[in-house]
């Protein structure tokens, strides 16, 4: 199992399955990320959070515990 959060920067990968539970899990779905879209990583911060993703046309940023729950392909 690979996530968002393993992804290397320049990456376009696809969503396989979200984690999480309750809201948690509705928020990563109301910012677009759902099963099946592609992610583009762009960039990472010095210490590795949070990471700078294009998702559906726009910039997002995604804290890394986030990220962990994001399975990609």
């Amino acid at each position: 199992m690979k996530t968002l959060r393993q992804a290397s920067i320049g990456d376009t990968v696809k969503v396989v399955k979200l984690h999480g539970e309750g809201a948690v899990k509705r928020r990563i779905m109301d910012m677009g990320i759902t099963k099946g879209v592609e992610v583009h990583i762009r960039k990472v911060a010095p210490l590795g959070d949070p990471i700078e993703v294009t998702v559906r046309g726009y910039e997002l940023s995604l804290r890394k515990a986030d990220a962990e729950m994001i399975e990609v392909e």
